[in-house]
């Protein structure tokens, strides 16, 4: 049951060339997503109240990245030409990936908060509305609706945006005001990831050269997504093991 739950290859799926690094990247990544949903699954079984939410969350995250991955992987290697050592970039795949997944991990934030306090439903809908700016302004800037310079901005502005709230808004505030040394700790760690592990995606964004922007857009999202789902792990699995 399990196994064909991640199934994810259609029988015609196109055949990678060995000198294909980027689509080895697309398929090296998707296994490592399934690999991380199984484990996240898994240990909700150690998990206790409110953390099994947290956790379950994270192996959704990887999940329908994992799912995507797969569709990215096909359409990069059916078009991969040798000689140029580029193929198709699938922008609307990675697109629908963020609009999935982005939002899910900004939920992780709220459900975090939840798990040890009562918080408004304010903390929610700040991180939506942020995260729906940076990834529809990235989307209609990369995909060229409109300019690449102008949604770039607008993208930029959501995230800072979200970064406001995390580290300096009311999420920060409850956070330092009811969370216990640990949750405190971890907080501080996917604050980081949001920052620093983001700051990633940007500079793909200006890559002129497909290949370059592929990769780089792959191994920030198996950092962020993974790292990002470890960190949620380790707080839901903490006092099981204490």
């Amino acid at each position: 049951m399990l196994l064909n739950l991640f199934n994810f290859l259609p029988a015609d799926s196109a055949m990678l060339n060995p000198t294909d690094y980027v689509g080895i990247s697309f398929f090296a990544i998707m296994m490592a997503m399934i690999a991380a949903s199984v484990f996240f699954f898994l240990e909700t079984q150690r998990a206790e109240g409110k953390w099994k939410t947290s956790l379950i969350v994270a192996g959704l995250v990887t999940m329908v990245a994992a799912w995507h991955y797969s569709y990215m992987r096909d359409m990069w290697a059916g078009s991969y030409d040798a000689e140029t050592g580029v193929g198709s970039s699938p922008v609307v795949f990675r697109y629908i990936d963020w609009l999935i997944t982005v939002p899910l991990q900004m939920i992780e934030f709220y459900l975090i908060l939840a798990a040890i306090t009562k918080v408004s439903s304010g903390i929610f809908w700040r991180l939506m509305l942020g995260t729906l700016v940076m990834l529809l302004g990235g989307y209609i800037g990369e995909s060229g609706l409109g300019n690449n310079t102008v949604f770039f901005a607008i993208g930029m502005a959501g995230w800072l945006f979200i970064l406001y709230e995390i580290f300096a808004g009311e999420a920060s505030k409850v956070c330092a005001a009811s969370a216990p040394a640990g949750v405190q700790k971890a907080y501080g760690v996917l604050r980081i990831i949001v920052s620093l592990g983001w700051a990633i995606y940007p500079i793909g964004y200006w890559m002129q050269d497909a290949a370059q922007l592929n990769l780089i857009y792959n191994i920030a999202d198996v950092v962020n997504k993974i790292a990002f789902g470890a960190i949620i792990w380790s707080i839901a699995t903490a006092k099981h093991d204490a």
